[in-house]
C-alpha cells in the first residue's frame, strides 16, 4: 500500500472531541440507567414503558461516533505514497547585505534600526519558496556567513544570533559589502540575480556608486532599504544597571547616527534597482521581492519527491453510510419489528 500520511495533521485533534463525547454518552446511560432500574424489574418496566429501547440508543451513538471518526480522518486527508520522482528546482539569486554597524543600534525605529531588520528578513524568508538566498554582514569589514543556498533555516539562525559586536572593525563599507556579493554570486548566466541592501547609509568610503554601476554590468541588480532618520538620533548605551546614556566620540560630543538618504537612492539607480524608506511600519522589504519575482529561474538542483495520491473517498463513503445506518435506527422500539432485537443489553 505503500507510505501513508496526512495532509492536514491538524483536523486530528478532532479526535480528542469525540473520546470527550465518548466519556459524555456513557455518563447519561449510566445516570439513566439507574433510574429506570428504580422502577422495578426488567419486565415491569417493558409494561410502563413499552416504546424505549436501550439497545437502539447504543446502536445510534456508535454509529454516530463511528462516522464522525471517519469524517476527521476524510477531513485529515491520508495520503498514500505512490512513488519517487525527480523535479527540478528553479530560482534566481538574491543576497541580502545587512548592515551590523554601532549606527544601526539607533532607536528611532524599534526596538532599534537592525533589530527591526532582522524580523523583517526573517518573515521575508518564510515566504521565498525556491530562491537560493545568501546573507552578508558588514560594518567597516564585510563577512559571508551564509553563502547562497535554500536552507532559509540556517540563514534564521545566523540572524537571530547577531549583534553590532560581531564584527570587531566598525565603520560602514557599503562598496566592500557589493563588492563582496558580486563574488559571491555563481557564474550561471541564465538566471538573473540581486543584492538586497540594508543600511542607514552612513557609508565611510566613496566607490559604492561605482560598485553599483559595475554590478549592472555583470547583470546584477542592486536595491536599497534605508532605515533611520534624516535629521538623526543620538546612539543609546545600555550600562550595566540597564540605564540608558548615549554613544559619545573622542571629544565627548554626543554621536548622531542620519539616514543618507541621498546615498541610497544614488546605488539603486545605479544598480538598476529600487530604493525604499523603511520605519516603525515594515521596511519595504515585500515591495522588493515582488518585483524579485519576475527575476529569470535557472535550473540548479534536483530534488527526489514523494508523489502522495489522495485517500479520504474513501472514509468520507464510510462516514457517509454510517450516518444513513444511524438515521434509519428509530430511537424507540417499532411495532411492526417487536421481535427483532437491536441488542441482548440487559437493564
Amino acid at each position: 500500500m505503500g507510505e501513508i500520511k496526512f495532509e492536514h495533521t491538524e483536523y486530528l485533534w478532532g479526535l480528542l472531541l469525540i473520546v470527550a463525547y465518548i466519556v459524555l454518552f456513557w455518563y447519561r446511560f449510566y445516570s439513566k440507567n439507574k433510574k429506570l432500574q428504580k422502577l422495578g424489574s426488567r419486565q415491569v418496566r417493558n409494561i410502563l414503558l413499552p416504546e424505549i429501547s436501550v439497545g437502539r440508543s447504543i446502536w445510534k451513538n456508535t454509529m454516530l461516533i463511528l462516522a464522525t471518526i471517519f469524517l476527521v480522518i476524510a477531513l485529515a486527508n491520508p495520503q498514500v505514497g505512490a512513488k519517487f520522482s525527480k523535479v527540478k528546482v528553479k530560482g534566481a539569486e538574491i543576497i541580502i547585505a545587512l548592515d551590523v554597524s554601532n549606527s544601526m543600534e539607533a532607536e528611532d525605529i524599534q526596538p532599534s534600526r537592525l533589530d527591526k531588520a532582522r524580523q523583517e528578513v526573517i518573515q521575508l524568508l518564510g515566504k521565498i519558496k525556491s530562491d537560493r538566498v545568501g546573507l552578508i554582514i558588514f560594518a567597516g569589514k564585510s563577512f559571508i556567513p551564509v553563502p547562497l543556498t535554500t536552507d532559509y533555516a540556517m540563514i534564521k539562525m545566523y540572524l537571530r544570533g547577531i549583534n553590532t559586536d560581531i564584527i570587531s572593525t566598525q565603520g560602514t563599507d557599503i562598496g566592500g559589502a557589493i563588492n563582496l556579493a558580486m563574488e559571491s554570486f555563481s557564474e550561471s548566466k541564465k538566471n538573473d540575480k540581486a543584492i538586497i541592501l540594508i543600511t542607514d547609509g552612513e557609508n565611510h568610503e566613496s566607490n559604492a556608486v561605482d560598485l553599483a554601476k559595475k554590478a549592472t554590468e555583470k547583470g546584477i541588480s542592486i536595491h536599497t532599504i534605508g532605515l533611520g532618520k534624516k535629521e538623526g538620533v543620538p546612539l543609546p548605551v545600555y550600562n550595566r544597571y540597564g540605564q540608558k546614556e548615549f554613544r559619545k566620540d573622542k571629544d565627548g560630543n554626543v554621536v548622531v547616527s542620519k539616514l543618507n538618504e541621498q546615498l541610497l537612492a544614488e546605488i539603486a539607480s545605479a544598480g538598476n534597482g529600487r530604493f525604499v524608506i523603511g520605519n516603525n511600519y515594515g521596511l519595504g522589504l515585500d515591495k522588493i521581492y515582488d518585483e524579485l519575482k519576475g527575476l529569470e529561474k535557472s535550473d540548479f538542483d534536483e530534488k527526489m519527491v514523494m508523489d502522495y495520491d489522495d485517500d479520504f473517498q474513501f472514509y468520507l463513503w464510510i462516514a457517509l453510510a454510517l450516518l444513513v445506518m444511524e438515521f434509519l435506527i428509530l430511537t424507540k422500539k417499532n411495532p411492526l419489528f417487536s421481535k427483532f432485537k437491536f441488542s441482548k443489553l440487559k437493564i
